[in-house]
């Protein structure tokens, strides 16, 4: 599966004993009729469809634990798309977990693009086994594959892409790291699944849960919110601007 935004949980990565970023992303998910209410801002001016992930006899199997995932998708008037996740224990005893939003950028040419908001953070880089650095450069740009896991990332990262004028603002709250991917030449040409050039028109800038796995006691919920927003390169997205976004 390429593209779109891949729910990764319980596990991103093979950082664990399941398949490649967990099996949630490959279930089939049903309308959730009745959920437990959110703040009314999150539905108001917006259209939204909330979608409802038990565990089943099968996951129960590999990932012997209980769960409720609760997913809102809504789509605000100008554009704004957010999605909210809410996993609840169910089980007995307390379990943990990874989490990731894996979302995948349209960008015009990788090699024109940037992402801001990351600078002087650690991260792991998981293309030499996870060993921790530290980021020197004012922004990222890309010349060859990129594999990263920043840590205690802040709440908004920008995706730069100069070419289409326009910005991507990543938002998010619970997601306290931020995976920053791009395959490059060489790796794109092994991926049966992905075409041989087709890094050069993606980026995936996705918000996390990964250095410090989420724990839920009995009956516990954890929620984590992404919000994506496009606008013009020479928009300035000031505090003011997240505030009223809600962040």
């Amino acid at each position: 599966m390429r593209g779109g935004i891949q729910i990764c949980y319980p596990q991103f990565g093979d950082c664990g004993s399941l398949d490649q970023h967990g099996f949630a992303r490959n279930k089939v998910w049903v309308i959730d009729e009745n959920p437990p209410p959110l703040a009314s801002n999150e539905s108001f001016g917006r259209s939204f469809v909330d979608l409802l992930l038990k565990s089943s006899e099968e996951d129960l199997k590999q990932w012997p634990h209980s769960f409720e995932f609760r997913l809102r998708v809504s789509l605000a008037i100008d554009g704004d798309l957010t999605l909210i996740s809410r996993v609840r224990n169910i089980n007995g005893k307390p379990f943990s977990f990874s989490f990731a939003y894996h979302t995948y950028l349209s960008v015009s040419d990788i090699s024109e693009v940037r992402v801001e908001g990351l600078e002087t953070l650690d991260y792991l880089d998981n293309l030499s086994k996870r060993e921790l650095l530290t980021e020197q450069g004012d922004a990222i740009t890309f010349e060859s594959e990129i594999d990263r896991t920043y840590l205690r990332s802040p709440k908004v990262v920008a995706v730069l892409d100069h070419e289409r004028k326009r910005t991507y603002v990543i938002g998010k709250e619970g997601l306290p790291d931020t995976v920053v991917w791009n395959p490059w030449e060489k790796k794109s040409k092994t991926m049966t699944d992905f075409g041989d050039d087709e890094y050069k028109s993606m980026l995936c800038v996705d918000g996390a849960a990964l250095e410090r796995p989420i724990t839920l006691k009995p009956g516990e919920e954890w929620t984590g919110k992404l919000m994506l927003t496009a606008v013009k390169s020479s928009f300035c997205f000031d505090q003011l601007e997240l505030q009223s976004k809600g962040f």
